[in-house]
């Protein structure tokens, strides 16, 4: 193998117009090119970019001995297709949040990445920046004290029309597309996998029938006694915010999923004490997860997040979107 990683992109997203340039300065690693259904858009996406190859179709990138790795930004429910036929390609794989639809995905995945020796990564690139390196670091001075209640927010306006969230059979909706870093963030906080769950959702139709939820309120139930609240939707105003509160302290981060290259704060509040502001330099979390992966691909050293968390993420999602969907006794003042 090279002494950079050469990566080629499946599909043409909007979000790999943060992700390609992101993985080109990478240290470690160059994308040679990139796929789409139609050599048309792929040679438009390789031309802007910069990218040596175009390919019109997945299985042409899969084929060529040029690529070592595969950035898959396909919609949510075409994951594990793509990833198995990667793997079965002999490519590694870096996919977009989320890995599959599943845990039984999720497991499937695993099995090829064990029977082919590839490296398989879920994408929550928020986890790579040092922001997220600062709040484990005081969560473990004890900063909050015990950890209480986690709140997230994560909602933007996806628009109408033919946006792929707004169909089913694409693994669309507010849960898997915004919620699954609401959830994400809530277990690498607590370290620790919901014992109890309870969700509520608004529907939609969906653009290939059925109906699809347009916002997601969950609250998750910690064994350690911590409960994480969160609200996430495709078509509110943008909100974005975690917020970490224990008995002796809260912690706020504004923007947590965001990208941000610029230095932030780390908020740290304790009962009416000046408030603490942790400086954060800026980075690039495209940047530093592509450096990641490439590094366990090249060197062998293991990756961060394993193949058993992106199961557990898929397994609470699940259950929350089966707990959202199926209606719940009321329990009123008046009935009590």
């Amino acid at each position: 193998m090279s002494r950079k990683l050469r990566w080629g992109v499946l599909g043409t997203a909007r979000i790999v117009r943060k992700s390609i340039p992101a993985l080109q300065e990478t240290a470690n690693g160059e994308v040679l090119g990139i796929a789409s259904r139609t050599g048309e858009r792929a040679g438009e996406f390789a031309e802007k970019h910069g990218l040596p190859q175009a390919f019109g179709s997945y299985e042409a990138l899969l084929e060529s001995p040029d690529i070592d790795a595969v950035y898959i930004a396909l919609p949510n429910a075409l994951h594990l297709e793509w990833i198995l036929k990667s793997l079965d390609a002999g490519k590694h794989v870096l996919c977009e949040k989320p890995l599959a639809m599943s845990a039984a995905e999720c497991g499937e995945i695993s099995r090829k990445a064990d029977e082919t020796g590839l490296k398989v990564l879920e994408g929550f690139m928020y986890r790579f920046h040092p922001r997220f390196q600062k709040l484990q670091e005081l969560l473990a001075a004890n900063a909050v004290g015990d950890l209480t209640f986690l709140h997230v927010g994560h909602t933007f306006d996806a628009g109408g029309g033919d946006n792929i969230r707004w169909y089913t059979g694409l693994g669309g909706g507010a849960l898997f597309d915004t919620g699954c870093y609401c959830v994400n963030v809530s277990r690498m906080v607590t370290a620790q996998e919901p014992a109890h769950l309870a969700a509520f959702g608004n529907y939609r139709d969906a653009n290939d029938g059925g109906r699809i939820d347009t916002s997601i309120a969950g609250m998750l139930r910690f064994p350690g006694g911590a409960t994480a609240l969160f609200d996430t939707g495709v078509n509110l105003e943008r909100r974005n915010f975690l917020e970490v509160t224990g008995t002796a302290g809260r912690l706020y981060l504004d923007n947590p999923f965001g990208l941000l290259e610029e230095d932030s704060v780390l908020e740290e509040h304790h009962f009416g004490q000046e408030t603490v502001y942790h400086e954060v330099k800026g980075a690039n979390h495209f940047v530093r997860m592509g450096e990641h992966f490439a590094d366990s691909v090249l060197h062998g050293t293991p990756l961060r997040y394993d193949l058993a968390d992106a199961a557990n993420n898929a397994r609470v999602l699940e259950a929350l979107d089966a707990a959202a969907r199926t209606p719940q006794p009321n329990r009123t003042a008046a009935s009590s």
